[in-house]
């Protein structure tokens, strides 16, 4: 007889859920909401991935931030500060996490097109897919500045690190676009164009 491995445990059944450590919570918590938002954005860049055959730099890139996005949701899932004589510190993304982000945007910044203007989301299919990935990962930015004005022992790099991210997705974006030159312009003012068809 073959033993399955569930994936239901029913313990969610009352509405709350277990974190790394402490109490269960609600799953309406503002940390369970930061953490699943940037589960969001990660399931967000899987999907980008599908487009980014034809850019394989790219796509080990993005494979290495879903790998990142994996620290950062398992820092928020753990609350509070570790002992100091934990023997298993908690995971905690760090500085040089960070860093290598802003390296990359310096460097692919150096190949795009200036910005003339704003840009709107779409063009290629992967610069619209990452358009999308930057929106939710600043929606989980957003969640988890809230998240550290109530607790404040959340790692601010968890916030350094998201932040840095949506801009690189947003250069990446450009990137995809081939380095800004078939990017979606902003027109401002609707002089009527919608009724022109």
């Amino acid at each position: 007889m073959v033993k399955l491995n569930r994936i239901y445990t029913k313990t969610g059944d009352d509405g709350s859920t277990g974190l790394v450590r402490g109490p269960r919570r609600p799953k309406y918590d503002l940390r369970v909401e930061a953490y699943g938002t940037v589960d969001e954005a990660n399931a967000c860049i899987g999907q980008a991935r599908i487009h980014s055959g034809s850019q394989p730099r790219i796509d080990r890139l993005l494979g290495r931030i879903q790998n990142d996005l994996f620290d950062v949701g398992s820092d928020l899932a753990t609350p509070g500060a570790d002992e100091a004589d934990s023997q298993y510190p908690s995971l905690r993304v760090r500085p040089i996490q960070t860093e290598a982000l802003e390296k990359l945007i310096d460097q692919y910044n150096e190949t795009i097109e200036p910005l003339t203007s704003f840009v709107l989301p779409g063009g290629s299919p992967l610069a619209a897919a990452l358009h999308v990935a930057r929106t939710v990962t600043r929606r989980a930015e957003r969640i988890t500045v809230h998240l550290a004005a109530a607790e404040p022992d959340t790692n601010p790099e968890a916030v350094r690190y998201l932040n840095r991210l949506s801009d690189l997705l947003f250069v990446l974006s450009r990137v995809a676009n081939a380095n800004g030159t078939k990017d979606v312009l902003w027109v401002p003012g609707n002089n009527g164009d919608l009724q022109k068809g």
